[in-house]
């Protein structure tokens, strides 16, 4: 029988389904915590048969998890290093500490040249 947190329920054994809590109810009255909070009345003799078969579908799935949790990291790596280098190679081509005030004059200055020559010559 499932139920929330914060329903008043009968005297019994009450398992918390997010962390395994066992919570015990001496009389009638409200589950401890929100309306997010979920609960299974179960006797402890039911809970203490279905520890070894909860433990084997843990060991059995943790080299699974273990494999996922490293392709999770590698991949995240790569893609920080894939955007790290194409952050790292892209340019705007403004400085805003350079003025590049001389540059105007130096090609003025290359123009009048080109002037002199062909009337020189």
């Amino acid at each position: 029988m499932l139920t929330k947190g914060g329903q008043t329920v009968k005297a019994g054994t009450y398992w918390n389904l997010a962390n395994g809590n066992r919570v015990q109810m001496e009389q009638e009255d409200a589950l401890p915590g929100d309306g997010k909070t979920r609960y299974i009345k179960a006797p402890v003799a039911v809970m203490l048969m279905a520890a070894p078969a909860i433990g084997l579908v843990f060991a059995v799935f943790l080299p699974f998890i273990g494999i996922a949790m490293a392709i999770s990291l590698v991949g995240k790596k790569l893609a920080e290093g894939v955007v790290s280098a194409a952050a790292g190679s892209m340019s705007f081509g403004w400085r805003p500490i350079e003025a590049y005030l001389a540059g105007k004059k130096r090609k003025k200055e290359a123009g009048a040249k080109k002037v002199d020559k062909g009337a020189k010559n």
